[in-house]
């Protein structure tokens, strides 16, 4: 921190800072904890149900069911959605907790450099939530793909474009959790912060479809349908209207993270000047 007289804080102390006021939260560990596993949990739910229902399935699902299936039980739409609104709300939470309670006074009188500050808290939320969603995502797949191995229908982790799909699934949660922190840094309160997130990353999207090619894009252009796009594998038997690529989906997820932080770094700097 920087004081009247004292030495200028260096970036390295202010993650250290950060850090420390992420994990000096009880409810932090729990809340990565739960998470995680009700994301596997709900994966492993689809696993299971898909072992027991195996043998009543037809011939059509059976080839049908490697890569397409089994690739959809380790990552159902349910459990992307609790790591979306998870990782988001952690985001979220790390900036609006400090304007809720008026710590953030306080650390900006410490550190007058505002971006600097942000520029710290984006560090420890895109590294935490990152582990988050790779712990959620190669948990899932091997869970889910050892209980459907028991048909021989599990896939291996060295399957192709398995990497690509636990990837993007991974980055699913700091893609969100950044747009939970530029939402913050406009909304600056909580419950209203929260509703938005829902809103943008779990409603809109399930109200658009593929029928026509505006509401095609607009869904492709959200972090869902981005992520929709990367974990499919296989060819669909069901002809989609307007596709998208894997390189616009990954463009997708860089431009949301990008844009964020800067929506994030503008509304500090002008809403909170320096002393």
């Amino acid at each position: 921190m920087t004081v009247p007289g004292g030495p200028r804080a260096r970036f390295h102390h202010l993650i250290a800072a950060e850090w420390t006021k992420m994990w000096s939260l009880r409810s932090t560990p729990w809340a990565f904890a739960v998470s995680v596993l009700l994301v596997v949990a709900i994966n492993t739910n689809a696993a299971v149900a898909d072992y027991h229902n195996w043998p009543n399935y037809p011939e059509g699902i059976r080839q049908l069911f490697v890569p397409i299936w089994a690739m959809r039980d380790a990552f159902t739409i349910g459990g992307a959605m609790v790591l979306m609104l998870a990782a988001a709300s952690i985001g979220a939470l790390t900036l609006v907790g400090e304007y809720s309670t008026g710590q953030i006074r306080t650390t900006f009188a410490a550190v007058p450099a505002r971006r600097s500050v942000l520029a710290a808290k984006t560090v420890v939320v895109t590294l935490v939530t990152t582990a988050l969603g790779a712990v959620a995502a190669v948990t899932s797949f091997a869970v889910t793909q050892a209980i459907l191995s028991g048909h021989h229908v599990g896939l291996p982790f060295g399957y192709p474009d398995a990497a690509r799909v636990m990837v993007a699934s991974a980055l699913l949660a700091p893609v969100c959790a950044l747009v939970g922190l530029g939402l913050a840094a406009l909304i600056r309160h909580t419950a209203t912060t929260i509703v938005s997130l829902t809103l943008l990353l779990l409603v809109l999207p399930s109200l658009l479809n593929e029928g026509r090619y505006a509401t095609a894009s607009l869904l492709h252009a959200l972090p869902q349908g981005a992520w929709a796009e990367l974990v499919t594998v296989g060819d669909s038997p069901v002809p989609v209207a307007y596709p998208t690529t894997i390189a616009g989906s990954w463009l997708v997820y860089g431009l949301w993270a990008l844009v964020a932080v800067a929506i994030a770094a503008v509304a500090v700097h002008h809403r909170d000047p320096a002393p």
